[in-house]
Formats: structure tokens, C-alpha cells, sequence
């Protein structure tokens, strides 16, 4: 059965310069029922002030994915890295054994809007890593493109764990099938518009999840950006 996570049910804080949402447990919000879902352990939806942002700090043994809705998004990392993040790319850090970073609105007037997503890796002490990619528009568009995976298949970036994440846009007549394997759970995060999945309707920011094998159909979409997670 098609369970569903509001958008208005997600944790909500206002920093003045952050403006973030948390569907899971993450940082001062604790909530024993949205612990994460299988090894997907947080979606966080912000939203950074220009000129603002997150100052240097750590991480381990995690796959950090930062996925980009609006705006611009600058990154810094204790391995070398230096990039600017915008719609249409992923970023991939793997903290792993450790690695520091910071990310700041990369505009003075523009605020920036995204999804970070934590998952577990399949092991510890990984050692640090970072992958940037861009995923056109006409590529996902009426489609599940790939953007992540374990196998790095079809110019997807590579995450250390058993998950599969795809990225959709949906307008109007546009449609696609989800299929849950035995074994295997699914969860879909809205990021913008309206969507219909096997005729529940979602609206931005909604997350929709079942681990009953079989096909879910996305369709009946206006302006919408769907995130995929094929989980085991």
C-alpha cells in the first residue's frame, strides 16, 4: 500500500537565513517514527539566504547527495574540491573516514533552494570521495533518468550503497512506470509541482513510499520534479 508523508507534516525551521524542512530525524529534530526509510536517512528541503550559508564542518561514514531546485550553490571540501552546484547537477560525497566542507548561496542578491540527502553507506570507513554531474532537462523530461547508483550505470554518480535514484519531470499527458521489486522499497519525493502516483495525488514537497512489490504509475503531472529511490 502507497503511504504518503505531507509536506506540511515534515519538520520546519526558521534560522533567518535558513529556511529548511526535514522529512527525517536530523539534527534537533527527533522523531522515532521517521528515522529514515531503509538506508535513506535524510531529505532536507532549504532554502539559503544570498550571500549565506553553512560554514566549514564534518561529516563520516556517509553519501551526502545535494541536488539543486533554484539558484546556485558553492562548494568547498577538505579533499580539494571547489565547484558551484546549479539545477540539473548532483553532487556526491562520500565522508567516509572523514571530510570537511562548507556551502554557501554562491549569489549576493539570489537565494538558493535544494535537497540535501544523506545515505548509509554499505560500509565504514570509506575512503573520502567527490563526483560532480549534470543531468540535462531533455533528459529527464517525461522520463525516470538515473542520477545515482551503485554501478555508476548511465553516467549516473556512484554511491556506495544498493540504491538506485532516479530524477523525473512530469507535464500534462507525461507518464512513467515505477516498478518495486521483491525485496526491494521505494520512496518518491516531490521537489516541485503536482503529480499523481496510481491516482494519489502529491504536491510539492510530499514524499509517497510502499515496499509491496509490484508497479506504481506516475502520471497527471503540472511543472513536476520527482526524486525516485530505489532501496533496498
Amino acid at each position: 500500500m502507497l503511504q504518503v508523508r505531507r509536506s506540511d507534516e515534515r519538520a520546519s525551521f526558521d534560522h533567518g537565513w535558513l529556511k529548511t524542512r526535514h522529512t527525517f530525524s536530523f539534527a534537533e529534530y527527533r522523531d522515532p517514527r521517521w528515522d529514515g526509510y531503509g538506508p535513506l536517512r535524510v531529505i532536507n528541503e532549504d532554502r539559503v539566504a544570498p550571500g549565506a550559508g553553512f560554514g566549514k564542518h564534518g561529516h563520516r561514514d556517509m553519501e551526502i547527495l545535494t541536488f539543486i531546485l533554484e539558484g546556485a550553490l558553492e562548494h568547498r571540501d577538505s579533499l580539494g574540491n571547489g565547484s558551484v552546484i546549479r539545477p540539473g547537477d548532483v553532487q556526491r560525497m562520500s565522508a567516509g573516514s572523514g571530510v570537511t566542507h562548507s556551502e554557501f548561496n554562491a549569489s549576493a542578491t539570489e537565494p538558493v533552494h535544494f535537497l540535501q540527502i544523506w545515505i548509509l553507506p554499505e560500509r565504514p570507513r570509506l575512503a573520502p570521495g567527490y563526483e560532480q554531474q549534470h543531468f540535462p532537462a531533455a533528459e529527464r523530461r517525461g522520463r525516470l533518468r538515473l542520477i545515482a547508483a551503485a554501478d555508476a550505470a548511465q553516467g549516473a554518480v556512484r554511491v556506495h550503497q544498493d540504491a538506485r535514484i532516479y530524477c523525473g519531470l512530469f507535464d500534462g499527458t507525461e507518464s512513467a512506470a515505477v516498478r518495486v521489486a521483491p525485496g526491494r522499497r521505494v520512496w518518491l519525493q516531490l521537489a516541485r509541482g503536482s503529480l499523481q502516483v496510481d491516482g494519489t495525488a502529491l504536491a510539492a514537497g510530499d514524499g509517497a513510499f510502499t515496499a509491496d512489490a509490484g508497479q506504481l504509475m506516475l502520471h497527471g503531472g503540472s511543472d513536476a520534479e520527482v526524486l525516485v529511490f530505489d532501496l533496498p
